[in-house]
């Protein structure tokens, strides 16, 4: 019998050289792209996520990245007896150190009226990369589900788009947060919110956020006309760590714009509120993933892939369950929870027959009427 051992190698593609090219080439994208934000930072980088990282700090990583990507090159020309990938990653890598990889320096930003998120793009594409890929390629749920499925492409452009616009959603919601409950004279809540322990602070942001979005999660289930643009989100039938950034743009909005709200009425610190972003990146991400891991006890308390997996299952028998994003017990209170012991839905998606495929399809789906407007993902009223 095959040890686990062997079964990862065949899985994996060890010592062929797929492996290190696809990394070489993701390696070397990633610098390509962080350069340009070196060149053109007013244009390409956050001002609130600047203050968190150095220059110096991205420019030892640049160098790390580039350096990396060429070791993965080389040892994918070594090992593969097809070596597109590797000659693609060594030639990518290079025209990264051409346009100033490993010359470029940090310098002073100066104020914009405009500016994309690359730089919270690269950095959490790398981490998140860095830390599901190989708990999917360890523990995966579904082992036969391919690394590179059929919508891989159409979920990154999810990602990228919606952590390219991550701060355009939190300047358009401020500003009418404050508008418009900034007469409610919340100042002593505030005041007691921004002297709570961090620990206790963030926990706090969490649960409140938690609130306001399960009920616009029900909602979106619940509506027909809500429900085609969250069915944007359900659509996918291969869960991984990419398939939660598929969610169509108006989804965003809502949602965000549900989560920061309450965060800016109720006055919580930019440290709360920038370790709440962090959380929900790598949480959001881990609940979609590919992997078996239940997390035992902690199950209970915090949302688990297992939990949220049965949120997005294709059996009209478990629809209308486990709406919250974080905890559990919210489900619980409100009579949508559910977590058969240890075991998981056998598929998940949308039973519509012929959903479209690709990112502008799906941007316009929600727009069109659709056939399959009574077989849907929804909560039944009945359930309610």
């Amino acid at each position: 019998m095959p040890t686990r051992t062997t079964s990862l190698k065949q899985r994996f593609y060890f010592g062929q050289g797929y492996v290190s090219g696809y990394i070489s080439i993701f390696l070397s994208m990633l610098a390509l792209c962080a350069v340009l934000c070196f060149h053109y930072p007013e244009y390409l980088t956050t001002p609130e996520f600047r203050e968190i990282y150095t220059g110096e700090l991205m420019k030892t990583l640049l160098v790390a990245v580039i350096v990396a990507s060429f070791f993965f090159a080389t040892l994918s020309f070594l090992l593969s007896q097809r070596k597109q990938h590797a000659v693609m990653g060594i030639v990518l890598s290079a025209m990264a150190v051409v346009i100033g990889g490993f010359s470029v320096q940090p310098r002073a930003v100066e104020k914009t009226f405009w500016h994309i998120g690359l730089d919270w793009l690269l950095l959490d594409l790398l981490l998140m990369a860095v830390i599901f890929v190989p708990i999917e390629m360890a523990w995966p749920r579904h082992e036969k589900q391919a690394r590179f499925h059929a919508e891989w492409r159409t979920d990154l452009v999810y990602f990228a788009i919606s952590h390219l616009f991550v701060q355009f959603f939190g300047v358009i919601t401020q500003a009418p947060a404050k508008l418009l409950f900034g007469w409610m004279g919340l100042a002593p809540l505030q005041h007691w919110v921004q002297q709570l322990p961090f620990v206790a602070g963030f926990l706090l942001a969490l649960l409140v956020t938690d609130l306001f979005q399960y009920a616009a999660h029900r909602l979106f289930h619940s509506h027909v006309y809500l429900w085609r643009f969250h069915s944007v989100h359900h659509s996918t039938q291969a869960m991984d760590w990419l398939a939660g950034s598929r969610t169509h743009f108006i989804d965003i909005f809502v949602t965000r714009s549900i989560s920061f709200i309450p965060l800016y009425v109720l006055g919580f610190s930019e440290l709360t509120f920038n370790a709440y972003i962090l959380f929900v990146s790598i949480h959001a991400v881990l609940i979609h993933a590919n992997t078996s891991l239940n997390f035992g006890w902690l199950k209970y308390l915090l949302v688990t892939p297992q939990f949220h997996h049965w949120h997005h299952c294709e059996d009209p028998a478990h629809y209308g369950k486990n709406f919250a994003i974080h905890f559990p017990l919210i489900d619980r209170i409100f009579g949508t929870y559910y977590l058969p012991g240890n075991e998981w839905p056998e598929a998940t998606g949308v039973r519509e027959g012929s959903y479209p495929k690709g990112y502008l399809k799906q941007l316009k789906h929600p727009f069109t009427k659709s056939p399959f407007d009574k077989d849907l993902n929804m909560e039944e009223p009945s359930s309610r």
